[in-house]
C-alpha cells in the first residue's frame, strides 16, 4: 500500500519521514534521477514526469506499506498525511533555505490556501491532516505511525492559516 507524506515545502516531511519504521520513496529524488521532463526556469524546479514516475513507482510496489515522501506524493497513493505548518514557521524554515523571496511567498499562499490538502482530497480517498507546528519530528512520526496502525485518525480540515497569512502577510 502506497501512503503519500505530503505537504507543502518546509513542512517536515523529509525528517519526519526519516523516523517512519516503513519503506521510504523519496519521490524528489526519482525526479532528480531522471523522471523529469526538463527545468521549469520560471519556477526554478523540475518538472516531474507523472506518467515515469507512476510506472517507476509501480515497478516498486509490494505488499508492506511504502511511505512516498514530496509535496506531490498523492498523486500516486490511497492514502495521503498531509502535513501541516503555520506560515510564521514555514517562511523562517524556506528562508533559512535560501528560497527567494517569490517562492517563499508562493509556497506560503499554498500552505493558506491549503492546496496540498485539497490536492489530496481530490485524489485519495483518505486523508490525515497533522499541524506540525511546535511539535518535535519524533512527535510527528509517532503520530503518523499511530494513524497507520489505526490507533487514531486526523481528517482533514483541522488547520486554518487563512487569517495568520493574512496578518503575517
Amino acid at each position: 500500500m502506497r501512503i503519500a507524506l505530503t505537504g507543502t515545502p518546509g513542512t517536515g516531511k523529509t525528517t519526519v519521514a526519516a523516523l517512519l519504521p516503513y519503506a521510504v520513496i523519496d519521490i524528489n529524488g526519482l525526479v532528480k534521477a531522471g523522471l523529469s521532463l526538463g527545468r521549469d526556469e520560471s519556477r526554478d524546479c523540475l518538472e516531474a514526469d507523472m506518467n515515469g514516475l507512476e510506472r517507476r513507482l509501480r515497478e516498486l510496489d509490494t505488499d508492506q506499506i511504502a511511505v512516498l515522501e514530496g509535496h506531490f506524493s498523492h498523486h500516486f497513493a490511497e492514502w495521503a498525511i498531509v502535513l501541516r505548518l503555520s506560515p510564521d514557521q514555514l517562511r523562517q524554515r524556506l528562508e533559512a533555505r535560501g528560497y527567494r523571496p517569490e517562492k517563499v511567498r508562493e509556497n506560503l499562499e499554498a500552505e493558506a490556501l491549503d492546496v496540498i490538502l485539497v490536492e489530496a482530497v481530490e485524489h485519495c480517498p483518505r486523508v490525515d491532516e497533522i499541524d506540525t507546528t511546535g511539535k518535535t519530528a519524533s512527535e510527528v512520526a509517532a503520530a503518523i505511525v499511530r494513524i497507520v496502525e489505526g490507533k487514531a485518525a486526523s481528517p482533514p480540515g483541522q488547520v486554518d492559516w487563512l487569517e495568520d497569512f493574512f496578518d503575517s502577510g
